[in-house]
């Protein structure tokens, strides 16, 4: 059985400090945004929120999910995972919030959904009256609307801060080494950009996903209201579903290393390409490599040669990573 999502208490309006926005297991932050006019509109009604957000509005296009009622807001792939079950169009933002009024009473309405959307652009002028101090992190914020819609389990490389202003939000958490009982479906045909589990949280299949109700043990979950917020640390997996007819999330991503760095999900696929089906000998070679200078790296795998002949297992900098990028162009020509 899943357990809580530790919980403190952040409606006094203090700074966040560093040890919850570095923390490596999640936190629920009650009352965090709660202050926000957008939350407290949200409190009033869905309709008072609606009215907010379009006044924010200055003919932004959007990127829009749709699915037919029969996904129940499910977000997933075709049966036979050679597509989605939803369509994406661009079309204006307050058209989505029109199609959003126009189903809200519906018991079993199609499924609209806008996610990852930079605020800036499609909502100039909201962070300068909803926003959260990070303490310098230079921060991408983005907001999510939608009706009842369900995430599949991802994660992502950046650590997140997610604020619930509209609606209620469940979410459900597992730590990285959970990755094998979740059973990851495809990583180059995803959904939105990130590889999901394929299990349906709300009716796990145990004969075809036996390993699940083992990721499930190990499992975090907590519900949020409007003015809530989570921190979701790097790499963990999480599983969200928008409980009302209306729901608004605003979010804010960053990293902990340098922007020159490039994702390590580009050296996973290379690595698929390069080392999987090598021999076993060989593969544990290599892993071997990887230990000695990527994961236990300590600077001492470079010590005794001289610090001018370091090259590439010298310290990375902007202009060090500059010259890794176009050497590794260079050999994928070949």
């Amino acid at each position: 059985m899943v357990k809580p999502v530790t919980d403190i208490d952040c409606s006094n309006g203090a700074p966040l400090p560093d040890t919850v926005l570095t923390a490596t297991e999640p936190v629920v932050l009650r009352g965090l945004a709660a202050h926000w006019p957008l939350v407290r509109a949200a409190r009033t009604s869905a309709a008072a929120a609606d009215a907010y957000l379009r006044g924010f509005y200055r003919d932004a296009t959007v990127m829009a999910m749709h699915g037919a009622p029969e996904i129940d807001g499910r977000i997933f792939y075709n049966d036979d995972l050679s597509g989605f079950n939803f369509t994406m169009q661009q079309v204006r933002f307050d058209a989505v919030l029109d199609a959003l009024r126009a189903h809200r009473d519906d018991a079993r309405p199609p499924t609209l959904y806008v996610g990852s959307t930079t605020i800036d652009a499609c909502l100039p002028g909201l962070r300068a009256e909803n926003d959260i101090d990070l303490g310098g992190r230079d921060a991408l914020a983005s907001i999510w609307v939608g009706n009842r819609t369900r995430i599949p389990a991802h994660y992502d490389l950046p650590d997140n801060l997610a604020c619930v202003a509209a609606g209620r939000r469940r979410f459900t958490l597992f730590p990285p080494d959970q990755l094998a009982n979740l059973y990851i479906g495809p990583l180059d045909l995803t959904p939105a950009g990130q590889a999901v589990s394929l299990v349906d949280f709300t009716a796990p299949d145990p004969a075809r996903y036996p390993r699940f109700a083992e990721a499930w043990a190990h499992g975090q979950q907590a519900e949020l209201a409007a003015g809530d917020a989570i921190f979701i640390p790097s790499m963990w997996w999480h599983h969200i579903e928008a409980l009302d007819s209306f729901n608004v999330l605003v979010n804010y991503w960053w990293r902990q290393s340098p922007a020159y760095m490039d994702t390590p999900a580009t050296t996973l696929l290379h690595a698929l390409l390069t080392m999987r089906d090598l021999p076993p000998a060989q593969r544990q070679a290599w892993q071997e490599l990887f230990r000695h200078y990527v994961f236990e790296s300590d600077g001492s795998e470079a010590a005794h040669i001289p610090a001018a002949a370091r090259h590439v297992l010298a310290p990375l900098d902007a202009n060090g990573a500059r010259m890794l990028r176009a050497h590794l162009l260079n050999r994928m020509k070949r």
